[in-house]
């Protein structure tokens, strides 16, 4: 099933978009970047669960939030995080400017692949705790890397932005869910059965061309996306998103060194949404534009 990709939500107008994931094709979650001024928000309610991250802060701000009866303040540092559940109303307002907060929506859907997983009953994108001005790492390192994947695109972005977000639902349900800390049921075995494997490897190599999402993959292994993805990272030693973008890479290297495609159509081939985008990655992994390579080829 489709996640809806883009989350459309009014703002004061104080509040600037910097960066979006509109446009990108996500299938996982909808991402913003956003700049606040002062401002009282109307009364919102989320359909989403939400996740703000500070990632440029002010600690001379405060956020005020009255969310299910609950009043909470907090100052925005860079850092901090706020959550909030979906389907709850809320109220907030901001005393002073905030430069950079990247707001993350992760639809119900996605809470509910994990249900099997965690053996969760009821809903579990409403059962997420409120919590303001809180601390986490992994939410910041995964936050941070998914609006990495916005602004330096990779091969992989889809599947990799896939995994982050099971991951980020994941955690809020291990750590900030109503009915306290849980794990995973757990499975068998973390080995992946070698022909299962093999069937993944084999289905990447001839779909290499075309989309390739986390639920594509786990369908072929016959796991849940979130097993299959910790499955998979074990056997190979890279993640399923970075594995896919090696491959990518690979195929444009030797499309370059052949010198018959033009630069845009290569681009594409790798899943780019531009020639641009496929240079600057091109060059992180090699050292060398694409352009460089392939007069050392030719």
């Amino acid at each position: 099933m489709e996640l809806q990709t883009h989350v459309a939500r009014k703002y004061p107008p104080t509040s600037t978009l910097l960066a979006s994931s509109a446009g990108l094709g996500w299938s996982a979650l909808s991402v913003e970047l956003r700049s606040h001024g002062a401002s009282e928000a109307p009364v919102i309610v989320p359909q989403h669960v939400e996740i703000c991250l500070v990632v440029a802060g002010n600690e001379a701000s405060r956020v005020r939030r009255i969310e299910a009866g609950l009043y909470q303040e907090a100052a925005p540092t860079t850092g901090a995080v706020w959550l909030s559940p979906a389907g709850v109303e809320k109220e907030i307002a901001i005393t002073a400017s905030i430069p950079q907060t990247m707001h993350l929506y992760l639809p119900a859907v996605l809470f509910d692949r994990l249900k099997d997983d965690f053996n969760l009953p009821g809903v579990p994108a409403g059962a997420i705790r409120h919590a303001a001005g809180i601390r986490d790492d992994v939410i910041e390192q995964i936050g941070r890397s998914i609006l990495s994947e916005i602004t330096d695109e990779t091969a992989a972005g889809r599947i990799y932005v896939e995994t982050a977000s099971l991951t980020l639902a994941a955690r809020l349900i291990q750590k900030y869910g109503d009915s306290g800390p849980c794990s995973p049921l757990e499975k068998s075995s973390d080995h992946i059965d070698q022909r299962r494997l093999r069937r993944v490897l084999d289905y990447i190599d001839a779909k290499i061309q075309d989309d390739i999402t986390l639920v594509d993959l786990a369908g072929v292994a016959g796991y849940s996306t979130f097993h299959f993805a910790r499955k998979f990272t074990l056997a190979m030693g890279i993640p399923p998103h970075g594995y896919v973008c090696r491959k990518r890479l690979e195929n444009a290297m030797v499309e370059l060194a052949a010198g018959k495609l033009p630069l845009a159509e290569i681009a594409l081939n790798a899943h780019f949404s531009s020639q641009a985008s496929f240079t600057r990655a091109f060059h992180r992994a090699i050292g060398l534009t694409p352009k460089e390579y392939q007069k050392r080829r030719l």
